[in-house]
């Protein structure tokens, strides 16, 4: 169907420049009834839409076609043919009026060229919102002739594109190089390193997901029309571990809240199930993450909670985070989560064992192997970590951007001041 669509809007295009490259040439020979006539033809040559492709073609009114029909079906002639004498006719607006093309200019970018306090500043800028703007003005305009205007300055109807990722943080592409240092170290080391974040949460039941799936023509799955939250079945909230030279990774698929406690359980039952297996002999484990989130490189919750695993597997755990506005630059969007997507495009996620099942049965041409599970536990938010638990932890700050680069080892010694 997108092709089919395609397709007639290309012929669409063809067809508008041909009539106007015959119109160009027999444009200066026509007289005002020859000239409607000629509209006529080309239109009724079309068939259907053919009116619009002239107007569109050769800027003749739909009222001027009208009026050459009904002269040819009238079938009289007329008694001699007048030629509109030089400069007759309507004048264009911009001609009347001087300002008009300079104030339209101003209100449809007021950040760069016209007045912030401009009344389209904060409001859809429609054809007729400026018309109306612009009458305000004292200019005489109608959203039609807006449009036509639009289109002589070179503006067209454009959707949002996403390229800015926020302010560059001075020592960005430095943390990037510290990152891959380190990645780098650990893997001659032959240790773990990850690269963890969460998921988008997605509704569960019977929901409309994005993408396409081969289904019988003209069988579609039928799902909900609104994606109002089903309060019984809740949301998938899934957090990723990926282990970046394994190309394996575990999905922990919550039904609670995205905290720092269930960060670190996904890391703990990645641990379990395959990174012991992969890494028997580890005694360190480099952890990449997102500045923000669940594991904020600011969150108490998460350094306490890192702390505690560290304990756990009496292994000391590093940690180094992305600067801000960099997230999209984490493996794991892009070599674990993307596929993720593709896997369960155009498939209702109607249970938790669904996503389960569909993020389990994820793999690529590369090989990538992952692994999931549910977790159902209830994970509270707005747990208060105190300046007395933050003094035990066992945390070891980079001499480069300690906010960002730190160690936290395994606390055997009993309680220790927190470094920096």
């Amino acid at each position: 169907m997108l092709f089919l669509c395609v397709m007639k809007k290309d012929e669409k295009q063809a067809t508008v420049a041909q009539i106007k490259h015959r119109y160009e040439i027999v444009e200066p020979h026509l007289t005002e009834r020859s000239k409607r006539i000629w509209a006529v033809s080309e239109a009724s040559a079309v068939g259907r839409g053919g009116i619009t492709a002239v107007c569109e073609a050769t800027g003749i009114s739909r009222a001027t076609i009208a009026k050459g029909k009904k002269e040819l079906s009238s079938g009289v002639m007329p008694e001699a043919p007048r030629i509109r004498r030089p400069g007759g006719g309507r004048k264009k607006l911009t001609e009347h009026d001087p300002q008009l093309l300079h104030d339209l200019d101003a209100l449809i970018d007021p950040c760069t060229r016209g007045d912030p306090q401009s009344p389209l500043r904060w409001t859809s800028k429609s054809t007729l919102k400026i018309a109306g703007a612009l009458q305000t003005q004292g200019h005489v305009i109608s959203a039609r002739s807006v449009y036509t205007l639009l289109k002589e300055l070179g503006y067209s109807l454009q959707s949002n594109r996403k390229t800015e990722e926020g302010t560059d943080h001075i020592d960005r592409d430095a943390q990037f190089k510290h990152i891959n240092a380190e990645v780098k170290a650990f893997h001659a080391r032959h240790q773990p390193v990850i690269s963890v974040d969460a998921k988008k949460k997605e509704n569960l039941g019977n929901y409309a997901v994005s993408g396409r799936e081969w289904e019988k023509k003209g069988h579609p799955k039928l799902v909900n029309m609104h994606d109002f939250p089903d309060k019984k079945k809740g949301k998938a909230c899934p957090y990723g571990v990926f282990d970046i030279y394994q190309n394996e990774g575990w999905m922990n698929v919550g039904i609670s809240h995205d905290t720092a406690e269930f960060a670190v359980e996904s890391i703990r039952r990645w641990w379990k199930h395959m990174g012991q297996q992969q890494y028997p002999e580890a005694k360190e484990l480099l952890i990449t993450a997102d500045g923000g989130g669940s594991n904020s490189c600011r969150t108490r919750l998460w350094k306490r909670e890192i702390q505690n695993l560290a304990n756990e597997l009496n292994m000391s755990i590093q940690i180094c985070h992305f600067p801000p506005g960099t997230s999209k630059w984490n493996k794991i969007e892009h070599r674990m989560f993307s596929f993720v997507t593709k896997n369960w495009r155009g498939r209702p996620l109607d249970s938790l064992a669904s996503v389960v099942n569909l993020i389990a049965n994820t793999t690529t041409d590369e090989g990538l192997h992952i692994e999931a599970s549910a977790d159902e536990h209830v994970y509270e938010t707005g747990i208060d970590v105190k300046d007395t638990e933050m003094a035990t932890l066992n945390l070891q700050r980079d001499n480069f951007h300690g906010e960002w680069n730190y160690t936290i080892a395994p606390n055997t010694m009993g309680a220790r001041a927190l470094n920096g």
